[in-house]
């Protein structure tokens, strides 16, 4: 493709988008994401001889920890010419393969063999980008790569090909609760930075109710939340409606319209537009395949392809049923959740009003805490579940399951909570003879611990909102 356009085009795209090679920093917002600090740290590891792919949906922010670290490593001295920032998905740079644009970085910016950071932003979009990266982390150590990638496959499918041990990769989903009040500026409760939810089992009455009152002032911010997501830009907006439409636009349509057909290859996009609508009116309910496909008059083999496809794509999660005591499950039927309840709203075209409508905010909510649970659970690699009991159908939201533990979240958003002996929680907690256990509520006032004659469990009965910014609050302790 060389010959398609002149050398000195591909060098002035080179040129915009490293500006610091002309000594101007990159204008970029001054909040930084959790994952920023975690990529830095490995991109300085010079004994970690892995690219580091930074992975999640659009619009999260990853584009923005690219700039921000290529203005920290020109900052902190590294030559501005050694530091290479490319958006692979730009239409004159899709036209070449990685090495091809390094060869003119090499012939009229940075010597060949010299130190450098290698900054890739959407991979999947670069020709052989997985054998490219191989050879350059074989043969080339002197770069130091951080790529960031929208779909998934990047890492569950093609990575493999590129070789075990060769990637290391940090999620980023959307903002944390935490997050979320501190990109708005708004003031954060007088706690503990390092309190964590588990830290809740041991706190006396007086405690969690000194607790409850310093994170009452969160409850408008988690309100707005709710309804306009964790996405930076939505983050910062008051127009609930701009902020709907943005959504729609910069990340369901395009996902839709664009990554699907780019990267997967889809063809009947109006198959797949139904199946994501479907999901957000069923977000958070089990999705049995034939009866999607009836509704949506297609077959349920092109339902469970599409379902997949929307999997790696980081729009939506997808929650097993939890095998109970050693009894396999016959039958799998899983539950599928947005992974931000703000898609939801944005296509539903849902505003305040929903604050006041107790089922949807039900799955708003839980949505919303399985969001953080995947998000603070991440390093463990757990496996994340449902459970209902086949027969009483007793269920439970959520179960967290490693080899070190198993938590169970029952999220219960409304005005009377009450934990019974009867709860499907409960049973689960007797079966399974679990330690501890989140029952996820709505009013402060329900804030305590719970327990129950000849059962070992104790029940925490936190609010959501606290519950949410202590998740995104002990992020740092684990990614510091």
């Amino acid at each position: 493709m060389r010959g398609f356009f002149e050398r000195s085009e591909l060098l002035n795209v080179l040129h915009g988008f490293n500006p610091w090679w002309a000594g101007k920093p990159c204008a970029v917002p001054s909040f930084r994401r959790l994952a920023f600090d975690t990529c830095l740290t490995f991109l300085k590891d010079l004994s970690l001889r892995r690219a580091i792919l930074l992975s999640g949906p659009r619009r999260v922010g990853k584009t923005t920890i690219l700039s921000q670290i290529a203005n920290h490593l020109t900052a902190d001295g590294i030559d501005p010419k050694a530091v290479l920032y490319i958006s692979l998905d730009h239409p004159l740079v899709k036209l070449l393969n990685i090495r091809e644009i390094l060869e003119v970085y090499h012939e009229s910016i940075h010597p060949q063999g010299q130190p450098g950071f290698l900054l890739l932003d959407e991979i999947q979009y670069s020709k052989e980008w997985a054998t490219e990266i191989k050879l350059l982390i074989d043969h080339q150590p002197g770069y130091r790569i951080l790529a960031t990638g929208s779909a998934s496959v990047v890492q569950k499918e093609r990575l493999a090909e590129s070789g075990v041990g060769r990637w290391i990769t940090v999620p980023i989903p959307t903002l944390s609760f935490f997050e979320f009040v501190h990109i708005r500026g708004d003031r954060p409760p007088d706690i503990p930075a390092n309190l964590r939810p588990s830290d809740l089992f041991g706190k006396k009455e007086g405690e969690l109710a000194e607790i409850a009152v310093r994170c009452r002032e969160l409850l408008p911010a988690f309100q707005q939340y709710l309804l306009v997501g964790g996405f930076p830009e939505t983050a910062i907006q008051k127009n609930i409606s701009l902020c709907q439409r943005l959504l729609r636009e910069d990340v369901v349509e395009r996902v839709l319209n664009r990554d699907m057909t780019a990267l997967f290859g889809v063809r009947n996009i109006n198959d797949l537009e139904k199946l994501f609508i479907y999901l957000c009116l069923h977000s958070g309910g089990i999705i049995a395949h034939k009866t999607c496909a009836i509704s949506l008059e297609t077959s349920t083999a092109t339902v469970a392809n599409h379902l997949g496809l929307l999997e790696q794509a980081n729009l939506i999660y997808r929650l097993p049923p939890a095998e109970v005591s050693g009894k396999r499950i016959l039958k799998a039927r899983n539950k599928y959740y947005l992974v931000d309840a703000a898609l939801r709203n944005a296509v539903l075209l849902r505003g305040e009003e929903i604050l006041t409508h107790t089922d949807e905010m039900g799955a708003i909510v839980e949505t919303t805490v399985l969001r953080h649970l995947y998000a603070y659970y991440y390093r463990d690699t757990p496996e994340i579940a449902y459970w209902r009991d086949p027969i009483s159908q007793k269920e439970v939201d959520v179960i967290i399951r490693s080899p070190k533990y198993i938590l169970p979240f029952e999220i219960k958003y409304q005005e009377n909570p009450n934990l019974r002996e009867t709860s499907g929680l409960v049973a689960y907690c007797r079966l399974e003879r679990i330690k501890q256990a989140y029952w996820v509520v709505k009013l402060d006032r329900d804030f305590g611990v719970a327990e129950f004659d000849g059962l070992e469990t104790r029940f925490l009965k936190i609010p959501a909102h606290i519950l949410c910014y202590l998740l995104g609050q002990s992020e740092r302790l684990l990614w510091g």
